[in-house]
């Protein structure tokens, strides 16, 4: 059963990241994107700081599957998924 939609929760300015959640069955999977991955899929970098939900929202579906995908792939501690711009590049996004 693939990950489930969870929450958006905030954009923390001191790591550079969106954090958001996802639903392994019954159980929540921390996830977060970098400013750097978000920025490099739309080809942006003019976007202010209270503006990064907003673009979470936006590129949400392509963050989520390439989250699933890292989430089946890495081995240590799957409660926990931090999607880079690397990760982008490796499915050719």
């Amino acid at each position: 059963m693939p990950l489930q939609r969870g929450e958006v929760q905030e954009y923390d300015t001191d790591r550079m990241v969106v954090s958001f959640t996802m639903f392994n069955h019954n159980e929540i999977i921390s996830c977060a994107v970098t400013t750097a991955a978000m920025d490099d899929i739309e080809c942006r970098c003019d976007i202010k700081p209270d503006q990064r939900v907003e673009q979470f929202m936006r590129l949400r579906e392509v963050i989520e599957e390439r989250a699933l995908r890292k989430f089946y792939e890495q081995t240590g501690d799957s409660r926990r998924v931090v999607v880079r711009s690397n990760d982008f590049k490796k499915i050719g996004a």
